[in-house]
This record gives C-alpha cells, structure tokens and sequence, in this order.
C-alpha cells in the first residue's frame, strides 16, 4: 500500500485511483442512498395504495440481507473499484466471457439516471420557487377570472367540449373551470411551457429540451467540478450535506410518530388499490398482486443502492477492515431511513394525500415534509432547499459510484480502454464525462413529465439483472475462488437465502416492469443491456486480441490469462435458464388490474 502524503495525492500512483479513504468516508459518499426514497415515493404509493410503506420495508430488509453477499465478496478484491457488480463479474468469468462485462454495464446504465431524474426533481424546485405556477386559487388568478369573465360564456363550444369530457358537470361550473385553467395559464410564467426543441425518439419517450433541461444541466456541471478533486474532496463535501440533510429528515420522520399524527386508517386494512394512481381500495386479485411486485420492484432500485459503499474499495486505506464497516453501517443508516420516512408520510398524508401530483412528480415533497411537522412559510422555504441538498447528495453519490464502475470495468479489459484514465486527483474523469454525456441525454427525456417514470422503469430492468447475478456470484465464488481469503465472510445459511432472493428478484422485473406506464419497459431494458455485447467484443476480441489485460485476474489467483476450473459445473447455466424463465413466466402471468 502506497503512502499518502499530505497534498492528498499518493507518491507513485499517478494515474491511479487514490488510497484515501477509511469505512467512514466511504460511508459518507454513499448517505445519498436514503434521499432517494424522495425519487418515487409518490410513484410507489399510487401504485400499491396502502401497501406502499410495507413494500419500503420488505425491500429494505431484502437489500439489507443481500448486502451481506456483496461485502464477502468485495473483501476478496482489496485492489479493484468499481463496486459490487465488478466483484461479482468475475465469478462468471469462468463460464463465459459475455456475462462478466453485462453485469457491469447493467450496474452502471442503473445507477447512472441517479444525475438526469434528481438533477430533473431539482431543477423542478428551482423553476418553482422563482417562476412558480400560481394556484388557482390565488388572489392574482381570481382578479383575471374577474376581468375576464366575460371571454367565456354557456353556449361557448369549449364549455360544451368540457362537458363531453367530464360527464354530469353543469354548464356553471364548466364556465367556471374554464375560466380557471385560463387564469393560471395566463399568470403561468413563459419560462415554464418554453421549450428549445421538442421530438420523438421512436419506443421510447419524448425528448424535450427545455429549461429543465438547461438548469439540470448546470447542476451536473456543479457537481462534476466537486468531484474533480478526488475521492477525499467528494467524501468531504458528502459530509457536510448527509448532516444538513439527513438529521432534518430523520426528525422529519420520527415527529408524526412521535407526536401522534399517525391515522391508522391509513396504515391499515392493508390491499392494493383497484387501479395504479385510483384512490379506491382493490383485492387480492391478479390485477392487485401485479402492482404489488410492480412497487417492489421500483423500491429495490432505491432500497438495494447502498452497496454503492463497496464501489471505493480501492481507495480505502485499509480495505480489508473497512469495506464491510462500509456496507454495514450504510445498510442500518438506510433501513431506518426507509423505514421511517414512508410510514411518516402515509401515515399523515393517506393514501388519497400520497397521490397529489408534486408528491408524485417529486416537486411537491418539500411541501408535504413540512406538513409533517406543521410548518410554517419560511419552515416550508428552508425545507425545499433542504430538498435541493438531499438532491446534491444523492447525485453525488450516483456520479461517483457509477463512474468508478465504468473505470474498473476498462480496467479488467470489460469496457473500452479509455474509460481507465484517472487525473491528478485520482478521480476517473473520463468515465464522469461519459456519465455527464449520457444523462444530459436521460434529461432531455426525464425534463418531460412523462418520461421520468419510463426512465427509472428502464434503468431499473438493468439493476435486477445485475442483482440476480451477483447474488449467484456468491455461491459460484464459493466452490471456484474458496482458497482467496475472505476479511469477512457472510454465514453460509445467508449466501443460501440470497440465492433464493436472487430468483424473488427476477419474479419482480418479470411481473413489475409493465407496472409504470409502459407495457415496452422490459424488453427496452434488455436491448439496452445487450448493446453491451457488440462493445465487450470488440475491445476484448480487436483491441486487446483476445487477451485480458495484465492483472486483472491477480485478485483471484489466477496468472495471466488462466481463468481457473469450472467447478461449479453447469450449476451458473441452469441458475441462468432458471431466471430467465422466471421473468419470461411472471411477464406473462402478471396482468395489470383490466
């Protein structure tokens, strides 16, 4: 291990990533993990009614008893970044070469939307509290009604329009809606319905570019430039803002409990609804149990993130300690975030509450944190740029776990080679480019209402697939690489509930993707991690000649380009087939509520 002087920069490893860090920096540059139960708390709600705080804590006790795999695992790789998926990729290796490279890429095209969907949520934020849409019910949007009263009248063929699309509603009233969706029209400032281009991306979504694709932009640019400096610059600012914005939370989260505004009609008689995003109370139907799989299966793209911890393995001074310390106490931090927050929120709000438009689009959470706590005006302000910060801090966290993936995977001969440049800082800026290129791209599509959901669907597809095979990589690890030492290793009992948990997994993406709108998502998601293979082929195949590069095997023994025995047999192919076929019969077999 190289010795680090003061500067923060290692002598001798230039062009390294950079031993800086103990278990509690690396824990601090995965705290972004709890603001992202912000990201979809609505989304889940409307999708599974009152079962939405029960999904929160079945998924954060199965990411938490997954985690226990994955820090085994890590410790085996004291010399490699890049997270959980590339320790695991290697105990495929062995039985095909195509494999180790999908479950890198799957980790990374699933944590890398972190940047376009908060930088979204944040730019949201920030058009609200400078150009805010008035309420219809404000004094401005009144005062045009009565100006204007006269520009709409009963015989008027908008008012019978009006009526033909809402049933039963007496012309007054038509006159009178009318009238008020023109008033916040009006008074709505122009920056809020501008848009530079607007187009199609064919089975896909709408792109739209337009100012929160530009203030989106700006805050990723921000936060490139942050961690430019390195992974001790990054933990340092991750910090401060995981104690300005998750000790608020947490406060946030016990007060309703504590003081007793919890309803328990709220929390209780515990169904799915009839319908995703209706208000009314369904059955234990086939209809009903696929939006339950369909909120378990959005949950776990939160509740499992904090394995991010494991991803600066390389850059932990003493790895071998630190890296379960890391993923331990990220893991507990999470289960009582998750835990708490959801609950809090039902609990107060109701289902009918959880299913208003800025809980459900994510700009309206600030709001609702302060009605937890009966805030005030300038309570509810300071909470919206706490919201902006717990934004920051989740982003953090995605960039730098994400391009750290993307480094190690170039690294280990998986990706292309320049993805494996580092600068001065030891930060891989190379890979933050290509994660800042890519999510301007997501932002175009998330800046639209509609898109931000088919995007958290999509990338979500690639984070099942990457958990189903690094909970098998466990056990393969187990009967190829037993004689590697292990710092930590998990009780065998538990890498046997993981596997199982592994398949429960594949039972989510199967049932679960079709839930959010978009009856494509899944089969996106596989094309989307098959355009790995053409890439993996040529750099393994043209660039590097069939060859690994030297020392990407060192961890495990192996010398050159030797990938070891075969001794879990045909065990990883029927693990493969077994999945497979999982998802494929779940997909059939789950419908949504007719």
């Amino acid at each position: 291990m190289t010795d680090i002087v003061d500067a923060g920069v290692a002598v001798g490893t230039e062009g390294k990533l950079i031993r800086a860090l103990d278990w509690k920096g690396a824990f601090w540059v995965a705290a972004g993990v709890p603001p992202l139960v912000l990201f979809s708390i609505g989304g889940i709600a409307g999708t599974t009614g009152k079962l939405a705080f029960v999904v929160w804590i079945i998924s954060m006790i199965m990411g938490f008893l997954q985690s226990f795999t994955y820090a085994e695992i890590a410790g085996m790789f004291g010399n490699k970044s890049g997270g959980a998926s590339v320790y695991g990729a290697t105990a495929w290796l062995r039985y095909s070469k195509f494999i180790a490279p999908l479950s890198v890429w799957c980790n990374w095209f699933a944590w890398s939307p972190v940047l376009s969907l908060g930088c979204a949520i944040a730019a949201g934020y920030i058009l609200n509290a400078f150009f805010p849409i008035p309420a219809a019910d404000s004094q401005a949007v009144l005062a045009w009604i009565s100006a204007h009263a006269a520009s709409v009248t009963a015989d008027s063929p908008r008012v019978a329009e009006y009526i033909a699309a809402h049933a039963g509603t007496s012309p007054e009233d038509a006159v009178k809606a009318l009238l008020s969706a023109d008033g916040v029209a009006a008074l709505t400032p122009a920056i809020r319905s501008w848009s530079l281009v607007s187009f199609s991306i064919p089975f896909l979504a709408t792109a739209n570019v337009n100012a929160t694709f530009f203030i989106g932009g700006i805050l990723m640019l921000i936060i490139f430039a942050i961690q430019h400096r390195g992974i001790s610059e990054t933990a340092s600012v991750q910090k401060w803002l995981a104690i300005i914005v998750l000790v608020p939370l947490l406060i946030i989260g016990l007060y309703p409990i504590i003081s007793g505004q919890i309803v328990g009609a709220n929390v209780t008689g515990l169904v799915p609804p009839t319908a995703a995003n209706a208000g009314t109370d369904g059955t234990w139907s086939n209809g009903g149990w696929t939006l339950f799989l369909g909120g378990l299966y959005i949950a776990a793209w939160s509740t499992y993130g904090f394995e991010t911890a494991v991803c600066y393995t390389r850059e932990l001074k003493n790895p071998k300690t630190d890296t379960f310390k890391a993923i331990f106490y990220s893991g507990l931090a999470c289960c009582l975030f998750f835990f708490l927050v959801p609950f809090a929120f039902q609990g107060v709000l109701g289902h009918a509450g959880m299913l208003a438009p800025g809980i459900v689009d994510g700009t309206g959470v600030a709001e609702a944190l302060g009605g937890l706590i009966g805030a005030g005006r300038i309570v509810t302000q300071l909470l919206v740029v706490l919201m902006i910060l717990a934004l920051f801090l989740a982003i953090m966290t995605a960039m730098a776990g994400s391009s750290r993936t993307l480094y190690q995977g170039s690294k280990d001969g998986w990706l292309p080679k320049y993805l494996d440049h580092v600068n001065e800082h030891g930060a891989p800026t190379r890979a933050m480019w290509t994660d800042f290129a890519f999510n301007l791209f997501l932002l175009a599509i998330a800046s639209d209402a509609s898109g931000y959901f088919f995007v958290l669907a999509v990338s979500n597809v690639g984070y099942i697939i990457f958990n189903f095979l690094n909970l098998n990589s466990g056990w393969i690890h187990r009967m190829d690489s037993g004689h590697v030492e292990r710092p930590w290793k998990a009780p065998t009992w538990l890498i046997g509930v993981n596997t199982v948990l592994a398949f429960v997994n594949a039972l989510f993406l199967g049932a679960g993707a079709k839930v959010w709108g978009y009856a494509n998502a899944l089969w996106v998601g596989f094309i989307f991690a098959a355009l790995i293979l053409p890439v993996f082929a040529y750099r393994h195949y043209v660039r590097d000649g069939g060859k690994f590069p030297a020392g990407a095997m060192d961890d495990l023994g192996l010398v050159g380009q030797d990938l070891g025995v075969k001794k879990a047999g045909m065990l990883p192919y029927l693990a493969l087939a077994g999945g497979l076929a999982i998802v494929l019969i779940a997909n059939w077999a789950f419908q949504l509520p007719s």
